[in-house]
């Protein structure tokens, strides 16, 4: 049971990201957002994938996998694109 509320939670805050990184795909729009927020989040996800890699655990490793691809696809837009 404490897997599938992780798994639930986990789907939930990692396709929170999918309408954002397919808004700057399709539009490379990215003057909303902001790059320390981004690079930060960025770099606490990949924090959060390392910390599930270290306690074996499926739900954080697969969320924070996911979100952190998505995240690098924003972050790779904002730098290579000028607002």
């Amino acid at each position: 049971m404490t897997d599938l509320v992780g798994y639930f939670s986990a789907f939930l805050t990692t396709f929170a990201f999918v309408p954002q990184a397919l808004h700057s795909w399709k539009t490379r729009d990215l003057s909303g957002v902001s790059l320390p927020m981004y690079s930060l989040f960025s770099l606490g996800v990949f924090g959060w994938l390392i910390y599930g890699i270290m306690i074996m655990s499926w739900p954080i490793i697969v969320a924070n996998s996911i979100t952190f691809m998505l995240a690098c696809v924003v972050l790779y837009l904002k730098i290579t694109h000028k607002d």
